[in-house]
């Protein structure tokens, strides 16, 4: 039952951003709504912590958690704000991290 309901839970990048800290945040998460919560009220975040204000700046869903693990992962390893905007700017390249780390 549970491996069921594994496949039908949708897998999300998301980037927060703080006005306040001008910073971006790279995550990933199953339920946007109850994570964006989680870091809203829970003390043990020390990076999402440091501010009130985090937005989505972005989010797009993925295929499965293996590709949202490594889109996440690769988002973080360019730790470029140009990186993360240009994603935003140009939607093209969120297909093509979507095509590199595809299954199919």
């Amino acid at each position: 039952m549970w491996g069921f309901l594994f496949l039908l839970m949708n897998h999300e990048v998301y980037i927060l951003y703080s006005k306040t800290l001008n910073r971006y945040y790279i995550g990933s998460s199953s339920d946007i709504r109850v994570r964006m919560q989680f870091h809203a009220t829970s003390p043990g975040y020390k990076f999402t912590g440091k501010a009130g204000d985090w937005e989505i700046f972005l989010k797009f869903f993925c295929e499965n958690k293996k590709q949202v693990l490594a889109i996440e992962n690769h988002i973080k390893t360019m730790k470029s704000k140009n990186y993360i905007e240009n994603l935003k700017k140009y939607s093209e390249m969120i297909e093509k991290l979507k095509n590199r780390y595809s299954d199919r």
